[in-house]
């Protein structure tokens, strides 16, 4: 019998009012029932908004450092706990078990920054044109944010919201993916564990009517949400009709750029992992790569010999070095992309089926593959896919190379592999994207840096590093008249 798992909802964990649960399996192994999740309702989201809400003057009130040392308990506890987390982030969504330790310890890294910033809550001092005047800035909370979350980081993404929401003094309501709830689950415990106050922190599972309620309700003052254009476009429109904050990560369609001149061992191993790492289930993953034509013919055959040697499995057994997709309804759309590429005349290199073997019938595996002879016209050159595909296109030099990486509907993440430097830093100023990197993958992020993407990859501000701070905050300015006289100047 499958653990049944509950929300969390004014410190305590309990059933949803539907009284209704759902499944999540391991999509290495679906026999394997991960747990039991509640199915809630519109009235559950209020009942967690309005903990959060009487929550919110309380915990805003405690000091920014004693804020940032519960957060700094959470950090002790994530540590302790670490194999346990990577070991349910594991099952849950597919990574790899390397792939989904590295993810608790981003998050964990994440939280030891956030911690730090309580003790660094800053305004800025600026000059009055007034005499005997003191003006200042400062950062105060927004009150009750809503986090929606997706499953391909079930663990980092939500750290990196609530961490800078909860040390700033706002309070959260958390809806993680319904395909990854369990380690969102163990992050309300670490919560818990650790001395939140209740109310500050609360977390639900449930259909997209939840997440409604989350944008809609009118005691909610932002929402950051990470997940598909579709519904980041219309979290952004109802946030609008009430003058919210909104935080909208969602698609990309990331281009590596190869030159003649690149280190071919760097660039090989970058390309690759950025885009067969996590089963290619990473918003940076690299989905596009432009090859210029003296470099093309050596850097394919050692990508291809690379791609060959990917061992598909149960990302718990060691000899895995890639997982499976993270459901059945996303195994099929990655499948189906496949077969648009072959359709609309791209050459396939390798891959492009299903999965098939005895350890890998029972789960969503599909085959590592690469499509050559791509045109900016494709299906998989234009759309993410979400996936281990990797489309190739020729370019003429670095120019065209330029082009092609920008002609793009996203702009989140990039990369170059050169030994130019000249071209490396054209490249650095004419890419059209939030991030990009000289001689690296186009994945990753660092805690203290700021993550994300402009065209239709983004709206609002960026999330990570003090600007993730900022959005949870909002700006007021200070003015002090110490002249003890009737106002004078004529400032406006």
């Amino acid at each position: 019998m499958a653990e049944v798992y509950k929300n969390y909802i004014d410190g305590e964990w309990i059933e949803s009012s539907s009284r209704e649960r759902y499944s999540v399996v391991n999509p290495a192994n679906t026999s394997d029932v991960v747990g039991e999740f509640q199915r809630s309702t519109p009235d559950d989201a209020r009942r967690a908004i309005q903990a959060a809400q009487a929550a919110f003057k309380p915990w805003s009130a405690v000091p920014g450092p004693a804020r940032g040392r519960i957060l700094l308990r959470a950090c002790q506890l994530i540590a302790e706990r670490k194999e346990d987390l990577a070991r349910t982030l594991c099952r849950e969504e597919g990574k790899i078990y390397k792939e989904a330790l590295g993810e608790i310890l981003k998050g964990l890294a994440l939280m030891e920054f956030y911690a730090g910033e309580g003790f660094r809550l800053e305004g800025k001092t600026l000059p009055s044109e007034s005499p005997n005047t003191f003006v200042y800035t400062v950062r105060q909370p927004l009150g009750v944010v809503s986090l929606i979350c997706p499953w391909n980081f079930p663990w980092a993404i939500p750290v990196w919201k609530a961490a800078p929401a909860l040390v700033a003094g706002n309070t959260v309501v958390l809806k993680p993916s319904d395909f990854t709830p369990l380690t969102a689950v163990k992050l309300a415990q670490i919560f818990h564990d650790a001395g939140l106050p209740k109310g500050a922190f609360n977390f639900l599972t449930g259909p997209g009517s939840v997440g409604e309620e989350m944008v809609r309700n009118p005691a909610v003052k932002a929402v950051s949400f990470t997940g598909s254009n579709a519904v980041g476009e219309a979290i952004n429109r109802m946030a609008a009709e009430r003058n919210i904050k909104v935080c909208c990560e969602m698609g990309g369609k990331n281009a590596a750029v190869v030159l003649d001149d690149a280190n071919l061992d760097l660039a090989v191993a970058g390309v690759f992992m950025g885009a067969f790492g996590s089963t290619g289930q990473r918003c940076t993953a690299t989905s596009r790569l432009i090859l210029t034509r003296g470099v093309k013919e050596a850097f394919v055959s050692r990508l291809l010999e690379k791609v060959r040697g990917i061992q598909i499995g149960d990302g718990m057994d060691s000899s895995t070095t890639m997982g499976p997709i993270v459901n059945e309804a996303q195994m099929k759309r990655v499948l189906a992309y496949m077969e648009k590429g072959k359709h609309e005349g791209a050459r396939l290199l390798v891959g492009g089926e299903r999965a098939r073997g005895p350890k890998l019938d029972s789960g969503w595996f599909v085959q590592p593959t690469l499509f050559d002879d791509v045109t900016p016209q494709m299906s998989i050159w234009r759309e993410e896919i979400f996936g281990p595909v990797l489309s190739i296109a020729t370019a003429t030099g670095f120019e065209d190379a330029l082009r092609l990486a920008n002609d793009s509907a996203f702009g989140l993440t990039s990369a170059i592999y050169t030994e130019n430097v000249s071209d490396a830093m054209k490249f650095v100023d004419g890419i059209e994207c939030g991030m990009t990197h000289v001689n690296n993958p186009t994945i990753g992020g660092e805690a203290q840096l700021p993550f994300g993407g402009i065209k239709a990859t983004g709206i609002g501000d960026r999330e990570m590093a003090q600007e993730g701070l900022n959005f949870f905050t909002e700006l007021k300015t200070v003015f002090i008249d110490f002249t003890g006289k009737p106002r004078q100047g004529n400032t406006y």
